[in-house]
């Protein structure tokens, strides 16, 4: 099911059934956040530090080390690292051949591809791959600058596995059943997510009821969605708030479909081409935005089974 038809199920009242998180067949991995941070840097410096032309790191992004996303934004006790960089200096249109010397890099280095390389034909694109065997995800992406000049803006963004305020990175115990193509798309989700609150710059709030991370079915297709909300926010935060998720969703080339008008603040959505992830952002009268993210699993992955410990 393509982009749109995930749109029309978002905007329906769509009945969620609760699936734990956590891994399953990745290594056990012990790390506090000073390795985790050295990690993360050594991975970036691996797909830069032989780039022609040579571009100037930029940081950017709030505190770099936060909650783990797999506990949804809870008040648990695993961290988690996020590095993210824009690659500046150079001219845009070089931004896609950084972009693809990124990837070059990190396949020589033996790392592998979340789901599958980028469509090379895309002026604009973006490339998802993650470590072997300690298992950190990065992203590198072509911004768009002016698409019609071809001109972007590359970035690369690394993050760790989850890890113990103490340093021990062993998940807390579950015991799940799922396909692989669920696994794939819970990945998926928790990053778009992870990266739009990184954006937003707001406090998320406590945890709500049926918020969280879930899988449903509809019809023959299956989906992994991701839902928080923020804190209540003044009108004039809200407002910036918005301003910034669509810039957000825009440098990364999503579309931004218009919505009907209804009674009420307006409802934001957002959709990835690419892999057919949706984004809602609702805001209530009350000053509250609720997010939920949803990214459509591949369809005939076989059953997995995880029962004990699961690794981050």
């Amino acid at each position: 099911m393509g982009t749109a038809a995930v749109l029309a199920v978002l905007t329906a009242s769509v009945a969620s059934t609760g699936c734990s998180g956590g891994g399953t067949g990745q290594p056990r991995v012990t790390m506090n956040e000073q390795q985790a941070t050295e990690r993360a840097e050594d991975i970036v410096h691996q797909a830069v530090d032989g780039m022609s032309p040579k571009p100037t790191l930029k940081r950017t992004g709030l505190n770099p080390v936060g909650a783990c996303l797999a506990d949804d934004h809870s008040a648990g006790e695993r961290r988690q690292v996020t590095l993210s960089y824009q690659l500046t200096g150079v001219p845009g249109t070089e931004a896609k051949k950084l972009v693809r010397q990124a990837r070059d890099a990190w396949v020589r280095r033996g790392y592998t591809f979340q789901s599958s390389d980028a469509d090379w034909s895309d002026p604009f694109p973006t490339v998802n791959m993650r470590t072997v065997p300690d298992d950190f995800w990065m992203t590198a992406l072509t911004g768009v600058v002016d698409k019609a000049r071809g001109e972007g803006l590359a970035a690369i963004t690394v993050t760790s596995p989850c890890f113990g305020a103490g340093g021990s990175g062993t998940a807390a115990p579950s015991s799940f059943r799922r396909t692989a193509g669920d696994e794939q798309a819970e990945r998926v989700v928790r990053a778009h997510s992870s990266r739009l609150y990184d954006a937003l710059q707001v406090r998320h709030a406590a945890r709500g009821e049926g918020e969280g991370l879930a899988t449903y079915q509809e019809g023959e297709e299956r989906y992994a969605h991701h839902s928080w909300s923020t804190e209540p926010l003044t009108e004039d935060a809200m407002a910036q708030v918005l301003t910034r998720a669509r810039a957000h969703f825009q440098g990364l080339g999503w579309t931004l479909p218009r919505t009907p008008a209804e009674a009420g603040p307006p409802v934001l959505l957002a959709g990835n081409t690419a892999d057919g992830s949706v984004a809602r952002l609702a805001p209530t009268a009350d000053g509250v935005l609720h997010v939920a993210m949803t990214t459509p699993a591949a369809p005939g992955g076989a059953t997995l089974r995880t029962t004990g410990p699961a690794s981050v």
